[in-house]
């Protein structure tokens, strides 16, 4: 196995959206799409309204896989589970990523971005849902469907919008990739710029024509650039010296 990739989903999301992701990588990787509790495989499991204790739940996890050449990618509130897992791994000193890929995830601010979509009546919420995709229409206009899954939408939306990271004391030691929309209105290229400073080694703010979901059409332009990434990510490691 050259690389273990963990795939962390969207909110209000699951692995689905990611599901035919593993084929589109090289057959020498192990591909992981991950699920939070509440969500597709873990549908079962009572679902997790914090950031802090989802990062949690990962380590527990995941425990026995965070090893060897193994690297993280997220989208969206996945992203933020991804960077703020590679800081707690990082803090536990256990052994990092070699890599780390955001994609559509503000560059983070102590005060938050300042929305609050969790707070809307269900109107609204829908219409905002829409306006960003990646939710299927039939959960936006389907009232029994919506009562299925809009609580788990709308918490998801809470945990990202209440989320306050602490500051980066130092730039992330782990070579970081970043990627977005052109026409993002939630994660705009604008404020995704800011992660070219939280990296010892980044990689690139690498943009898609399209909005907050710009690869559900075709996800081939981005899982290309995450392989070409994190193949540039692990020749760094390989050829970082060893410490004494």
């Amino acid at each position: 196995m050259e690389l273990r990739l963990f795939v962390f989903h969207h909110a209000g999301g699951s692995h689905l959206l990611y599901r035919d992701w593993p084929g589109r990588f090289p057959s020498d990787w192990e591909v992981r799409l991950v699920d939070a509790p509440g969500r597709g495989l873990l549908a079962d499991r009572p679902a997790i309204g914090d950031a802090h204790r989802l990062v949690d739940h990962f380590l527990t996890e995941l425990d026995a896989e965070l090893s060897g050449p193994y690297a993280l990618f997220g989208h969206s509130m996945g992203g933020l589970i991804a960077y703020e897992l590679t800081r707690r791994i990082l803090a536990e000193g256990r052994t990092p990523p070699v890599w780390l890929g955001l994609s559509a995830r503000s560059t983070p601010r102590p005060e938050g971005d300042g929305t609050r979509r969790y707070l809307l009546d269900d109107a609204g919420l829908r219409r905002e849902l829409a306006a960003m995709g990646g939710t299927p229409a039939a959960v936006l206009e389907d009232p029994e469907m919506w009562e299925l899954f809009g609580p788990a939408i709308r918490g998801d939306l809470r945990l990202v919008e209440t989320w306050r990271p602490a500051p980066d004391p130092v730039p992330l030691p782990v070579p970081l990739s970043v990627f977005g929309g052109t026409d993002d209105t939630v994660a705009p290229p604008a404020r995704l710029s800011g992660w070219a400073d939280r990296a010892e080694h980044f990689l690139g703010l690498h943009l898609f024509e399209g909005g907050h979901f710009y690869f559900q059409p075709d996800p081939a332009a981005l899982t290309g650039r995450i392989a070409e990434d994190a193949r540039r990510a692990l020749a760094l490691s390989a050829s970082a010296p060893e410490i004494p």
